[in-house]
This record gives structure tokens, sequence and C-alpha cells, in this order.
């Protein structure tokens, strides 16, 4: 896990800001792109506890919220003040960035207008901010699980970022439920609702997958991280070129995250290799039915993180 920096003496954020605009070296970062309900956030705990990695957290929340996070903790407070005092606030954009972000969007026409306006301040900003966490951080690498596609795609050209896409995939019937349930702060959708949900997302998804160099991207299942987290965590950090797997992975810290799901509340989470539990609820035949088509689809993207594929991608890695 990357040690996080101290605060910065009276003056020296200045010269670190003007430090790290002239610094051409670009930040590898790895995106966890698919559906909300996957599991991203302990994943991005688990990568977060790899040394030289940085789990940021949501990061397509941190223009709307202008870098204040929304989860209490003086530790978060601190680190993301620091990472406000090392960006230039002209890139700043505000409730303008989920433009570029929310699926839903893409037939808005004053969306499009908006993201030909504003894309260059928009991968300006993200690759600004990518750099001036893993400065503040001391990492190598920065994991944002932000999870929407077409961010993913503003990244994939975004100035002084070297990409790892992660595209993670969960059992759809789980999705639903989760999707439907109303005992969560998070919107809740119906059952046609959270099927039209995944498949738009995972089209897109798969889109932007497609246009990744294959050295570079990796399908993610949940239930394999499940079943083999230190595997499947051994094939991302392999495929990336950084950071080395802790040797305990039982209790995980969750650190200064900007903003994820209710896990990082605790400072402590608990991962254990375990089996998908079968669920109690009999499976929807709706959205069996609708996602068939598009599952079959998802299975023919490769490559697909797994223990396995850790020594094939820390060869291809070398060998670059």
């Amino acid at each position: 896990m990357a040690a996080h920096a101290s605060s910065s003496a009276d003056g020296s954020e200045g010269e670190e800001a003007a430090e790290l605009a002239r610094d051409p070296a670009p930040t590898r970062v790895i995106y966890v792109m698919g559906a909300g309900r996957s599991g991203s956030t302990i994943l991005g705990v688990a990568l977060g506890n790899c040394e030289g990695v940085f789990y940021a957290g949501e990061l397509d929340k941190w223009p709307p919220r202008a870098g204040v996070p929304p989860l209490p903790g003086e530790e978060r407070a601190r680190f993301w003040a620091r990472v406000r005092g090392l960006l230039d606030a002209d890139v700043l954009l505000g409730p303008d960035s989920r433009t570029f972000e929310r699926s839903s969007l893409l037939l808005s026409a004053r969306a499009w207008r908006t993201r030909r306006r504003l894309r260059g301040r928009y991968r300006e900003l993200a690759g600004s901010l990518f750099a001036a966490v893993a400065r503040t951080s001391g990492a190598s690498c920065v994991v944002d699980s932000s999870h929407y596609p077409l961010r993913a795609r503003e990244l994939q050209q975004a100035p002084g970022v070297e990409l790892c896409l992660l595209l993670l995939l969960r059992d759809p019937q789980a999705v639903v439920r989760s999707l439907g349930r109303k005992d969560v702060p998070e919107r809740s959708f119906g059952v046609l609702a959270a099927n039209a949900y995944l498949w738009l997302t995972h089209l897109l998804s798969a889109w932007v997958f497609a246009r990744q160099p294959r050295t570079r991207r990796l399908v993610v299942r949940h239930e394999d991280f499940l079943a083999d987290p230190r595997g499947v965590l051994e094939a991302i950090l392999a495929m990336c070129g950084t950071g080395t797997v802790p040797g305990e992975l039982a209790e995980l810290r969750t650190g200064p995250v900007f903003q994820a799901n209710r896990l990082v509340r605790s400072e402590l989470v608990t991962l254990e290799p375990r089996p998908p539990a079968p669920s109690r609820q009999r499976p929807s035949r709706l959205t069996a039915l609708l996602q068939w088509p598009l599952q079959r689809a998802l299975a023919r993207l490769s490559p697909l993180a797994r223990r396995a594929d850790a020594a094939s991608a820390l060869t291809r890695s070398e060998s670059r």
C-alpha cells in the first residue's frame, strides 16, 4: 500500500504544483469500468493495499464537489486538501463534468455541445488530478472506480494518463437484485429499468474495452475475485507492470478514499477467499431471458483475469 505523503510546509505546495506541471511523466491509472453494484469498492480497496498502488475511489465525483470529499475523517480531509493545492483552479469543471460520463446523456443535444466545448479541459483535469493524487500518496499507480464507460473513453485520450482498463462483471441476477434494494442510500431500480441499465452500460463498456490495447486491459469477474482474490490481484498488477500483493489479505485498510460505497466508512474490511454464496431468492426468469444474449457476447471478451494469466501478463509487460 502506498504511504501517504505528509502535508507540505507553507509555500512548498506552490513549488510542488509548479514541479508537477513541468513533469512530463505519465501517471499509471487502473480504471474499474462496468455496472454499479458489481463489487468495484472491495476490488479497489484490495488493490489499494498492494505496494505502490493507491485507491482513490470514484473520482468522477471530484469535479462536481470541487475536490471536497463527502465522507468524514481528518486524514481524508487533509489528503484531498493537499491534492486540491496541487491543481490549477482554472481547469475545474463543476457539474458540467457529468456530461462526459452519464450514458443516459448520449442522446442529449445540449450534452453534446457541452462535451465539444469542454472536452480538452475535462481531459486536462483528469490527467492533472491523477498526477496530484499520485504525488500526494507517493504511489506509482492510482485506482479510479468510477464505473462509467464514457469516462474510460475520455481517459484513453487524456494527456499524462497511462491507462490500465478493468471491465468488472458480476452475475446479472445479483446486480439486478442489488439495484432493486430499497434499504441503501443509492437509487433503486425496477427489474426492467435495471436490465435496461445493464444493457446500455455493458454495450458501451464492451465498445470502450475493445478500443483499449490488449496488453492494457482485463476482464475481471466479481465471482472469480471472491474465490481467488490473490490470483486476480496478481493478474491485474502483472498486466499493469506495477505493485505487489501483500502477504495478508484478511484485513484491508480502506484509506482516505474520496467517495465509494458504504464499505469505506470502516477503517478495516475483511477479505477471505470464498465461493459465491447461493442466493436464497429465486432467479428472475425475465432477467435471465433479457441478459442471455448480452452475457454470451461478454463471455467472448478477453483476456480474463485469473491466476494463470499473471505469469503471461508479466512476460508481456517486461517485453514492452
